[in-house]
């Protein structure tokens, strides 16, 4: 993949300055994911709206911003990283003012569109920053950084904002997200320089659009295989974490008749164990350059632990341990598989690579709660789980069809 990094002698401190940065956004956008589902007792009440009203906010948001990160990836490549970041960073403060106002059902939905639109920009603009300012030696925890503060947001935001509704209302709520957006917008601004293009970057630019210059040139890394197991790879993973997202509390109710705070708090446990799983797959990338095989076991551990959830056999005592263990060991993954993204997939086009790559991660998103949706409506609680183990295995399978093309691209010299 085409990347223009730092010198060797690049400063710890610079290179923790771009991670703090980028890893900020990202967490903000994760937080920005949930910004309407933990609202669904106070909205449904207010607009007398019903569960499939209420999910038509998150299939839009979804789909808008699956459909929109595969086309960031272009506008990336066209004018540079960061004053696409922020641009999305500005949607998503909008989003969350446009939702706080809302006077009808329709704005909802316009609101939720509005904040795909924010959040199609993060991963083809955060990888492409990461590549171009992070030292080579350091990407395994730049990457690690990077799942580490989405995960976070997924896990802090139904907390703030369900604790904003319950004191001030859910109004109040959304304007406190916006203001958190806000705040984000402002440091990057502020410290703009750590990420604005350098002259390398520029010129990188100013080359690949020389080279696409010819007809049909901008579109030929769709022609490559490995951007499309790497789409299958994150939409596998994906089904399997909407799955978990959406419906695992009911399904620990239905299966275990677990209390509701236990079930209720899975989700919680799953991304705090997922966080601390990427801090050690950090480690474990920097010292393995087998990244498909650090996937490969990660997903056999985490669809094992689906397995056993899906048996209904579990102690009650015990039901947190398999929830951590699957979180944990999909966390271990994060750092490996955007490494073997970044060795896989073409040489060029940067943006573009991961803006349609990490669609697949919306893609799934959006298709899994239907899916899994179908399955609790007709009672099929241990279904769930076992069809999230089986998610699980296809993206193992896929991990390792990903990793024998990065194998094929490591035998070229990487300008690493």
């Amino acid at each position: 993949m085409s990347a223009v990094f730092p010198a060797s002698g690049s400063s710890l401190r610079r290179d923790a300055r771009v991670i703090g940065l980028v890893g900020v956004a990202h967490g903000t956008s994760h937080f920005f994911h949930l910004i309407v589902a933990p609202l669904f007792p106070w909205l449904k009440v207010h607009f007398g709206l019903s569960y499939a009203e209420l999910g038509l906010l998150m299939t839009v948001l979804f789909t808008v911003s699956g459909i929109g990160q595969a086309l960031a990836g272009f506008v990336v490549d066209r004018i540079g990283a960061f004053p696409v970041l922020v641009t999305g960073v500005a949607l998503l403060a909008l989003s969350a003012l446009v939702l706080a106002a809302a006077p009808s059902y329709p704005v909802l939905l316009l609101g939720a569109a509005i904040s795909g639109l924010g959040n199609a920009v993060f991963h083809p603009a955060d990888f492409t920053l990461l590549n171009q300012r992070v030292s080579a030696a350091r990407l395994p925890h730049a990457f690690s950084a990077h799942g580490l503060a989405g995960t976070l947001g997924w896990a802090v935001a139904p907390v703030v904002l369900a604790a904003l509704a319950g004191l001030a209302g859910w109004r109040t709520a959304l304007v406190g997200a916006s203001a958190l957006a806000l705040s984000v917008l402002v440091a990057l601004l502020l410290m703009r320089d750590a990420l604005h293009d350098t002259v390398a970057t520029r010129r990188e630019r100013a080359s690949r659009e020389a080279r696409e210059a010819i007809p049909g040139a901008t579109l030929a890394f769709l022609r490559e295989p490995a951007v499309w197991v790497c789409f299958g790879f994150f939409f596998t993973m994906a089904m399997a974490l909407g799955g978990i997202q959406s419906f695992a509390p009911a399904a620990l109710q239905e299966l275990y008749d677990a209390p509701l705070a236990l079930a209720a708090s899975a989700v919680t446990l799953f991304m705090l164990a997922s966080a601390g799983g990427n801090i050690v797959g950090g480690f474990l990338a920097a010292r393995n350059r087998r990244h498909d095989h650090v996937i490969a076991g990660s997903f056999v551990l985490a669809a094992a632990m689906s397995a056993l959830l899906a048996t209904g056999a579990v102690p009650l005592w015990l039901l947190a341990a398999p929830i951590a263990v699957m979180g944990f060991a999909s966390g271990i993954a994060g750092p490996s598989r955007d490494l073997l993204v970044r060795a896989a997939a073409p040489r060029h086009a940067t943006g573009r690579v991961y803006g349609v790559v990490y669609s697949g991660l919306d893609s799934g998103v959006a298709v899994a709660p239907p899916l899994f949706g179908a399955m609790m409506d007709n009672h099929h609680a241990g279904w769930l789980f076992a069809m999230i183990g089986v998610f699980q295995l296809l993206a193992l399978v896929t991990a390792l069809g990903v990793g024998r093309r990065a194998g094929r691209h490591s035998a070229a010299p990487h300008n690493a």
